[in-house]
């Protein structure tokens, strides 16, 4: 599956721990990345500062589903679900 243009559910949604430019400390769940522009679109799509897990994520149906809202649900319970389980342990 090709990512929907514009979508950005994967730069809201989930934590990401490492730093992005912008965000020294990285960006907790449900915060808009600050490379994320007007259009959804990741302004370091492509560079060496992107982060490894953004790089290495990839769309598929499972995840992202029809539509970006059901991608931003999806995500965003699977980003609950994973912070419980680290706190449980």
């Amino acid at each position: 599956m090709q990512c929907r243009v514009g979508c950005g559910a994967c730069c809201i949604a989930p934590s990401i721990s490492s730093p992005i430019p912008g965000m020294p400390n990285g960006k907790p769940a449900g915060v808009r990345c600050v490379q994320l522009d007007e259009n959804n679109l990741c302004r370091l799509f492509g560079k060496p500062e992107r982060p490894a897990v953004c790089e290495a994520f990839t769309a598929d149906y499972d995840i992202c589903k029809d539509t970006r809202d059901e991608a931003l649900i999806l995500l965003t319970s699977l980003e609950e679900a994973t912070s419980n389980d680290s706190t449980q342990q």
